[in-house]
């Protein structure tokens, strides 16, 4: 593992999550004043889910500084599902945001409740949506460098927050400006269930983590293509395959010449690890050598196996059961 580019991560991925945290902070004042001065359900909902966020944060900020700590002899394998946890934590508080905005919109709209006044709502949900996207953008460069899981979430539901302020201001010019009656209420309750689909669609990729799910066939197929540049590999098998965090593992088994000595062995495995390590930067790979052509009697992930050799040749990796098509 390349200690600089992990330090540099773990840096850039605690700065993204104090800019969110700074940033909730201020919209969290603005909001409350906006809330009191308008009795707006939807400004209501908007600074419920606004206040999560903020919670959400300082979980991701947590989360990004325990995923960056050093592998200890507890955590052999690094502390990297500490974001998948953060974006769990994430989620659930977004789903009780999203639940309970659609009771209080319900409520508003069976009592015939109207909002007080519209500017100030307008004004604090203006401010927000520039805060917003000056807060977006620095996340996604952030993302685009570090790969982080936590600061994705976090971005998720910062993008849908764009849509909740640009929603309470339309339904406080109809229900205050332009008079109709249950505007308010309504958008209210369409902002908990795009909460709800936000919150559904986070989930997932902290799921994944969290089941330590395979890569992606794509980057699976790239990584064995990179394997089978090897002139002295003859075939590969039981390849696994997880990310934690900004961490990616693998592991696999080859098949080589089964006269060679365990020296020439080893120097195969250090060219193949070599090749990997600057093509999948900070990538830790386990390889297991084998005597060509023998198969275990419970093949694992045959079906991810084959790819083509580097010049487009017949599959130079083969899956494992089949030695005779190396």
């Amino acid at each position: 593992m390349d200690m600089t580019r992990t330090d540099t991560h773990a840096d850039l991925n605690r700065k993204a999550a104090l800019a969110s945290s700074a940033v909730a902070l201020l919209l969290v004042g603005l909001k409350v004043w906006a809330v009191l001065s308008t009795g707006s359900s939807a400004m209501l909902g908007s600074l419920a889910d606004t206040a999560l966020d903020l919670v959400a944060s300082l979980a991701t900020l947590l989360g990004v500084w325990v995923a960056s700590q050093p592998d200890d002899h507890n955590h052999r394998f690094g502390h990297g599902k500490a974001e998948a946890l953060a974006a769990m934590f994430q989620v659930v508080l977004i789903s009780i945001s999203a639940i309970g905005l659609a009771f209080r919109s319900a409520g508003q709209f069976m009592g015939h409740e109207r909002v007080a006044e519209a500017e100030s709502g307008v004004i604090v949900s203006a401010i927000a949506m520039i805060a917003t996207l000056a807060l977006l953008a620095y996340q996604r460069s952030v993302i685009s460098r570090t790969g982080s899981l936590a600061i994705a979430t976090d971005n998720v539901h910062y993008k849908s927050d764009l849509f909740l302020n640009l929603a309470v201001i339309a339904a406080l010019v109809i229900d205050q400006w332009l008079g109709v009656a249950g505007a308010d209420a309504a958008f209210a309750f369409g902002i908990a269930l795009w909460l709800g689909w936000g919150a559904w669609g986070a989930s997932q990729d902290a799921i994944e983590q969290l089941m330590d799910h395979e890569w992606p066939l794509e980057k699976r197929e790239r990584f064995l293509a990179v394997v089978a540049q090897h002139p002295e590999l003859k075939g590969l098998h039981d390849l696994r395959t997880r990310t934690s965090g900004n961490r990616d593992f693998v592991q696999f088994h080859v098949w080589v010449d089964g006269r060679m000595t365990v020296t020439e062995a080893h120097r195969v495995m250090d060219e193949i690890e070599d090749k990997l390590m600057a093509e999948f930067p900070g990538v830790e790979v386990l390889i297991h050598p084998d005597p060509e052509g023998l198969v275990d009697e419970q093949p694992m992930g045959a079906q991810d196996l084959l790819a083509p050799g580097p010049n487009g040749e017949s599959p130079a990796l083969v899956a494992q059961g089949s030695p005779g098509a190396a």
